[in-house]
Protein backbone atom coordinates (compact mmCIF):
# COMPACT_ATOMS: atom_id res chain seq x y z
CA UNK A 1 0.00 0.00 0.00
CA UNK A 2 0.73 3.55 -1.18
CA UNK A 3 0.66 6.61 0.69
CA UNK A 4 1.65 10.28 -0.84
CA UNK A 5 2.58 12.99 1.35
CA UNK A 6 2.93 16.32 -0.03
CA UNK A 7 3.92 19.31 2.11
CA UNK A 8 3.71 22.88 0.82
CA UNK A 9 4.85 24.94 4.03
CA UNK A 10 6.81 27.69 3.37
CA UNK A 11 8.16 27.20 6.79
CA UNK A 12 10.78 23.84 7.66
CA UNK A 13 11.49 23.11 11.66
CA UNK A 14 9.04 25.91 13.02
CA UNK A 15 5.99 24.26 10.66
CA UNK A 16 2.99 23.14 12.07
CA UNK A 17 1.43 21.37 9.02
CA UNK A 18 4.58 19.33 8.37
CA UNK A 19 5.18 18.39 12.26
CA UNK A 20 1.05 17.42 12.07
CA UNK A 21 1.68 15.22 8.96
CA UNK A 22 4.32 13.03 10.18
CA UNK A 23 2.72 12.27 13.39
CA UNK A 24 -0.71 11.61 11.60
CA UNK A 25 2.04 9.50 9.36
CA UNK A 26 3.79 7.97 11.64
CA UNK A 27 -0.01 6.68 13.50
CA UNK A 28 -0.62 4.88 9.85
CA UNK A 29 3.00 2.96 9.68
CA UNK A 30 2.23 1.56 13.47
CA UNK A 31 -0.52 -0.15 11.54
CA UNK A 32 0.84 -1.02 8.64
CA UNK A 33 4.21 -1.37 8.75
CA UNK A 34 4.52 -1.76 5.51
CA UNK A 35 3.02 1.40 4.37
CA UNK A 36 5.24 2.69 1.27
CA UNK A 37 5.58 6.75 1.56
CA UNK A 38 6.12 8.93 -1.69
CA UNK A 39 7.24 12.46 -0.40
CA UNK A 40 6.95 15.56 -2.21
CA UNK A 41 7.83 19.16 -0.76
CA UNK A 42 6.46 21.53 -2.76
CA UNK A 43 9.03 24.18 -1.36
CA UNK A 44 11.84 21.90 -3.21
CA UNK A 45 10.50 20.36 -6.11
CA UNK A 46 8.39 23.60 -6.99
CA UNK A 47 5.90 22.77 -9.71
CA UNK A 48 5.94 25.39 -12.82
CA UNK A 49 3.54 27.70 -12.91
CA UNK A 50 0.86 27.98 -16.22
CA UNK A 51 2.15 29.45 -19.18
CA UNK A 52 1.07 30.12 -22.75
CA UNK A 53 2.77 26.86 -24.01
CA UNK A 54 2.10 25.22 -20.82
CA UNK A 55 -1.79 25.51 -21.85
CA UNK A 56 -1.17 24.62 -25.49
CA UNK A 57 0.59 21.81 -24.33
CA UNK A 58 -1.91 20.02 -22.59
CA UNK A 59 -4.35 20.84 -25.07
CA UNK A 60 -2.96 19.31 -27.46
CA UNK A 61 -3.31 15.97 -28.23
CA UNK A 62 -1.15 13.39 -26.94
CA UNK A 63 0.28 11.91 -30.13
CA UNK A 64 0.41 15.43 -31.52
CA UNK A 65 2.93 17.11 -29.15
CA UNK A 66 6.34 18.24 -29.86
CA UNK A 67 9.32 17.17 -28.29
CA UNK A 68 9.22 20.00 -26.78
CA UNK A 69 5.57 20.10 -25.88
CA UNK A 70 6.60 16.55 -23.99
CA UNK A 71 9.64 18.09 -22.02
CA UNK A 72 7.67 21.12 -20.97
CA UNK A 73 4.67 18.73 -19.44
CA UNK A 74 7.03 16.32 -18.11
CA UNK A 75 6.75 16.98 -14.39
CA UNK A 76 2.91 17.56 -14.75
CA UNK A 77 3.19 14.24 -16.22
CA UNK A 78 4.78 12.99 -13.17
CA UNK A 79 2.77 14.47 -10.68
CA UNK A 80 -0.31 13.30 -12.06
CA UNK A 81 0.94 9.71 -12.20
CA UNK A 82 2.15 9.78 -8.53
CA UNK A 83 -1.13 10.90 -7.47
CA UNK A 84 -2.87 8.46 -9.45
CA UNK A 85 -0.42 5.72 -7.93
CA UNK A 86 -1.00 6.82 -4.37
CA UNK A 87 -3.80 4.96 -2.23
CA UNK A 88 -3.57 7.17 1.06
CA UNK A 89 -2.98 11.16 0.28
CA UNK A 90 -1.83 13.32 3.10
CA UNK A 91 -1.67 17.33 1.75
CA UNK A 92 -0.40 19.35 4.37
CA UNK A 93 -0.69 23.05 4.00
CA UNK A 94 -0.86 26.10 5.93
CA UNK A 95 -3.52 28.91 5.36
CA UNK A 96 -1.94 31.71 3.30
CA UNK A 97 -4.23 35.28 3.00
CA UNK A 98 -7.88 32.90 3.11
CA UNK A 99 -6.82 30.49 0.80
CA UNK A 100 -3.79 27.83 -0.04
CA UNK A 101 0.03 28.56 -0.95
CA UNK A 102 0.90 29.37 -4.21
CA UNK A 103 3.20 26.55 -4.83
CA UNK A 104 -0.15 23.94 -3.99
CA UNK A 105 -1.96 26.07 -6.49
CA UNK A 106 0.49 25.26 -9.65
CA UNK A 107 0.81 21.90 -8.01
CA UNK A 108 -3.47 22.01 -8.77
CA UNK A 109 -2.74 23.22 -11.92
CA UNK A 110 -0.25 20.61 -12.87
CA UNK A 111 -2.41 17.31 -11.60
CA UNK A 112 -5.41 18.21 -13.29
CA UNK A 113 -5.00 16.81 -16.69
CA UNK A 114 -7.15 16.08 -18.93
CA UNK A 115 -6.38 11.86 -20.46
CA UNK A 116 -4.60 11.48 -17.09
CA UNK A 117 -6.60 12.31 -13.92
CA UNK A 118 -9.77 13.11 -15.70
CA UNK A 119 -11.24 11.98 -19.14
CA UNK A 120 -14.22 13.36 -21.20
CA UNK A 121 -16.43 10.45 -23.02
CA UNK A 122 -18.29 10.99 -26.00
CA UNK A 123 -20.98 13.09 -24.42
CA UNK A 124 -18.46 15.22 -23.09
CA UNK A 125 -19.54 14.36 -19.32
CA UNK A 126 -15.78 14.40 -17.37
CA UNK A 127 -14.88 11.28 -15.52
CA UNK A 128 -12.27 11.62 -13.16
CA UNK A 129 -9.72 8.96 -11.84
CA UNK A 130 -9.01 9.43 -7.97
CA UNK A 131 -11.50 7.20 -7.20
CA UNK A 132 -9.69 5.27 -4.79
CA UNK A 133 -7.68 7.48 -2.88
CA UNK A 134 -8.26 8.18 0.76
CA UNK A 135 -7.02 11.62 0.92
CA UNK A 136 -6.40 13.80 4.03
CA UNK A 137 -6.12 17.83 3.22
CA UNK A 138 -4.49 19.02 6.91
CA UNK A 139 -4.47 22.70 7.26
CA UNK A 140 -3.13 24.96 9.94
CA UNK A 141 -4.72 28.50 10.46
CA UNK A 142 -3.32 31.32 12.08
CA UNK A 143 -6.88 33.01 13.31
CA UNK A 144 -10.00 30.82 14.26
CA UNK A 145 -12.61 30.75 11.10
CA UNK A 146 -15.35 29.28 13.20
CA UNK A 147 -18.83 30.08 12.70
CA UNK A 148 -18.86 32.34 15.76
CA UNK A 149 -15.81 34.28 14.83
CA UNK A 150 -15.20 37.40 13.16
CA UNK A 151 -13.37 36.13 10.56
CA UNK A 152 -16.61 33.29 9.81
CA UNK A 153 -17.39 33.06 5.84
CA UNK A 154 -13.56 34.16 5.04
CA UNK A 155 -12.29 30.31 4.58
CA UNK A 156 -11.51 30.31 1.49
CA UNK A 157 -9.11 27.45 1.23
CA UNK A 158 -11.85 24.17 1.70
CA UNK A 159 -14.47 24.68 -1.13
CA UNK A 160 -11.30 25.49 -3.31
CA UNK A 161 -9.70 22.17 -2.46
CA UNK A 162 -13.40 20.48 -2.59
CA UNK A 163 -13.96 21.26 -5.56
CA UNK A 164 -10.88 21.43 -7.67
CA UNK A 165 -10.26 17.47 -5.98
CA UNK A 166 -13.95 16.23 -6.52
CA UNK A 167 -13.68 17.40 -10.60
CA UNK A 168 -10.93 14.85 -10.78
CA UNK A 169 -12.92 11.91 -9.15
CA UNK A 170 -12.05 12.12 -5.26
CA UNK A 171 -14.70 10.36 -3.27
CA UNK A 172 -13.01 10.18 0.29
CA UNK A 173 -12.15 13.84 1.31
CA UNK A 174 -11.28 14.03 5.12
CA UNK A 175 -10.26 17.86 6.07
CA UNK A 176 -8.46 18.68 9.43
CA UNK A 177 -7.90 22.09 10.06
CA UNK A 178 -5.67 23.20 13.44
CA UNK A 179 -6.79 26.28 14.64
CA UNK A 180 -6.13 29.20 15.58
CA UNK A 181 -2.33 29.11 15.74
CA UNK A 182 -0.24 32.21 14.50
CA UNK A 183 -1.96 34.89 16.03
CA UNK A 184 -3.47 33.06 18.89
CA UNK A 185 -3.06 33.50 22.84
CA UNK A 186 -0.94 30.28 23.87
CA UNK A 187 -4.04 29.02 25.73
CA UNK A 188 -6.26 28.89 22.67
CA UNK A 189 -2.86 27.80 20.19
CA UNK A 190 -2.89 24.84 22.39
CA UNK A 191 -6.41 23.96 22.24
CA UNK A 192 -6.21 24.76 18.58
CA UNK A 193 -3.34 21.73 18.46
CA UNK A 194 -4.77 19.46 20.78
CA UNK A 195 -8.00 19.18 18.75
CA UNK A 196 -6.28 18.99 15.48
CA UNK A 197 -4.26 16.02 17.36
CA UNK A 198 -7.26 14.21 18.26
CA UNK A 199 -8.98 14.43 14.75
CA UNK A 200 -5.94 12.86 13.26
CA UNK A 201 -5.65 9.89 15.69
CA UNK A 202 -9.17 9.09 15.39
CA UNK A 203 -8.70 9.53 11.33
CA UNK A 204 -5.88 7.13 11.19
CA UNK A 205 -7.76 4.49 13.31
CA UNK A 206 -10.57 4.99 11.16
CA UNK A 207 -8.59 4.64 7.89
CA UNK A 208 -6.75 1.37 9.30
CA UNK A 209 -10.31 -0.11 10.51
CA UNK A 210 -11.21 0.34 6.61
CA UNK A 211 -8.17 -0.94 5.10
CA UNK A 212 -8.10 -3.68 7.52
CA UNK A 213 -11.71 -4.91 6.03
CA UNK A 214 -10.90 -4.39 2.20
CA UNK A 215 -8.06 -6.30 2.99
CA UNK A 216 -10.28 -8.99 5.32
CA UNK A 217 -12.93 -9.50 2.71
CA UNK A 218 -11.60 -11.88 -0.69
CA UNK A 219 -14.26 -10.65 -2.42
CA UNK A 220 -12.50 -7.08 -3.35
CA UNK A 221 -9.21 -6.68 -4.49
CA UNK A 222 -6.60 -4.92 -1.94
CA UNK A 223 -7.51 -1.84 -3.17
CA UNK A 224 -9.02 1.21 -1.33
CA UNK A 225 -11.43 1.86 -4.60
CA UNK A 226 -14.18 -0.35 -2.88
CA UNK A 227 -13.94 1.51 0.36
CA UNK A 228 -17.15 3.51 1.57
Amino acid sequence: MKLLHVDASAKRATSNSRALARQFIALLQQGLPDLEVDYLDLTVDVPSHVTEEFARAIYTPKDLRTVEMHDLLADSDRMATQLLAADLVVFAMPMYNWSMPSVFKAYIDNIIRAGLTYISDEQGIIHGQLNKQRILFLTTRGADLGPESRYAGMDALTPALQAAFKFIGARHMHFVNAEPLEFAQPQAREAGLAKAKLELAELAQTWLRTIADIEADTDFAPSLEHAI
